[in-house]
C-alpha cells in the first residue's frame, strides 16, 4: 500500500482558500497526481484543502471523501501569558529543555500539553487514520500493522502540515513535536508513506519521500514560504 499525504497550496487564510499562487501550485500538483492509479482520495473539510483537491479531482473525473479528521489539528493548550494558543506553536528554547516531549508515550502528560483538549484531539486524529487504513486492509496494532489485505492500492490525503505531523508521529510511534519542529512541509508538498511486509502478515511503513515539490520547480514555480520561519533572526522574514 501506497499513503500519500499532500499539503494544501499557498493559502489565504482569512478566506479558507487559495491565494493566486496557491492554485497555480494546485494546478501543477494536479498534473502529478492524476498520472497516477489512485484507489481512493480523502480530503480536509476546510476550504484550502479542498480546493487543493478539486484541480486533481476534476483532472480524473473522481471525488474524495471528506474526513474531519483531516483538518487542521485543533488542539489547544491554556498558556499562562498567552491563553488559549495551538499546542504546536512552541518555541525552541521551551519544548526543547523538556525530555518528556521527545517520547512518544510521555509528551501528552507534560502539564500544557494537558491543560486544554490535546490528548482528545491526539486520539481523534489516531482513530481517524487507522480506520483509513484499516479499510486499505492495514490494522494498527501497537507498533506495526496487520496485514488484512495485502495490497498496492495508493490512497492520497489532501490535508495541512499540522494534521500531517500527527498522521506522521501515530504511525511511526514518534512524537508530533519532532515533526511540528524540526520538519517542514511547504504547500502542496508531497509525502509518501509504502507499507513493508518483511514479515507475513505484519508491515510496517516506511517514509521514502517527504515533502516533494518537484512538481513545482518542473513548472517554475518557486515553492512558498507558508510553514517555515526565517533562517536567520535578522532576516526578519517570520517571526
Amino acid at each position: 500500500m501506497q499513503l500519500i499525504i499532500i499539503r494544501h497550496g499557498d493559502p489565504n487564510y482569512a478566506l479558507d482558500t487559495l491565494t493566486p499562487k496557491g492554485i497555480r501550485e494546485a494546478k501543477l500538483l494536479a498534473c502529478k497526481i492524476s498520472k497516477m492509479d489512485v484507489a481512493a482520495f480523502y480530503c480536509s473539510p476546510l476550504g484550502r484543502a479542498k480546493k487543493t483537491a478539486s484541480y486533481t479531482l476534476q483532472k480524473m473525473n473522481r471525488k474524495a471523501e471528506i474526513c474531519d479528521f483531516l483538518r487542521e489539528f485543533q488542539g489547544t493548550v491554556d498558556h499562562p501569558d498567552l491563553g488559549t494558543t495551538h499546542c504546536w506553536d512552541r518555541l525552541p528554547s521551551y519544548w526543547t529543555a523538556i525530555d518528556d516531549y521527545y517520547s512518544y508515550e510521555k509528551w501528552q502528560g507534560v502539564d500544557l500539553m494537558q491543560s486544554q483538549n490535546v490528548p482528545e484531539e491526539y486520539k481523534r486524529v489516531c482513530e481517524g487514520i487507522d480506520g483509513i487504513l484499516a479499510k486499505h486492509g492495514y490494522v494498527h496494532n501497537g507498533r506495526l500493522f496487520d496485514v488484512v489485505n495485502s495490497n498496492h492500492d495508493t490512497v492520497v490525503l489532501f490535508c495541512h502540515f499540522g494534521v500531517e505531523a500527527v498522521l506522521l508521529s501515530h504511525i511511526f510511534s514518534v512524537s508530533p513535536m519532532i515533526f511540528w519542529h524540526n520538519f517542514v512541509a511547504l504547500p502542496t508538498s508531497v509525502t509518501v508513506l509504502q507499507s513493508q511486509e518483511r514479515e507475513k502478515g505484519k508491515a510496517i511503513f516506511t517514509c521514502s519521500s517527504f515533502g516533494d515539490l518537484g512538481h513545482l520547480y518542473r513548472g517554475n514555480e518557486e515553492p512558498s514560504f507558508s510553514a517555515r520561519w526565517c533562517e536567520c533572526y535578522a532576516d526578519d522574514t517570520r517571526h
